[in-house]
């Protein structure tokens, strides 16, 4: 199964963070499960630091690079089709980073692994 990882759920499963779910780490550690990032995710992540409202205990490219690699993430890029989603996306979240995991997921067809219900309002399957 393919898996689209949304910022919190990356960062708790390679931080090892107990408000991952159960169900999460299970299908992110199951080779059979290809697992893609957005750009958005580690825009996200460097937006919040530069704002101070993250942290990393080591540096930025340092983590990523490591969380990426060690972990077989798949980074999906950004594509026109995937934005062409957003013109039309209603509004029922307003964070710019998640609105576009929803659209690229809803383009993919890949189900989203986030903790976050507004998910839910959009036609994605979120899985928890």
């Amino acid at each position: 199964m393919n898996l689209f990882l949304d910022t919190h759920t990356f960062l708790w499963f390679v931080l090892g963070d107990l408000q991952l779910s159960a169900r999460a780490r299970q299908l992110i550690e199951d080779v059979a499960n290809a697992k893609f990032l957005s750009p958005a995710v580690y825009w996200e992540i460097a937006i919040k630091i530069s704002i101070g409202k993250y942290a990393l205990k080591e540096p930025y490219e340092s983590f990523m690079d490591r969380a990426i690699r060690q972990n077989g993430f798949i980074i999906l890029p950004i594509e026109p089709r995937h934005t062409a989603v957003l013109t039309n996306l209603p509004f029922h979240h307003r964070d710019p980073f998640d609105r576009l995991i929803i659209a690229q997921a809803m383009v993919e067809q890949m189900p989203v692994v986030t903790v976050d219900a507004a998910f839910d309002n959009y036609s994605v399957t979120r899985l928890w």
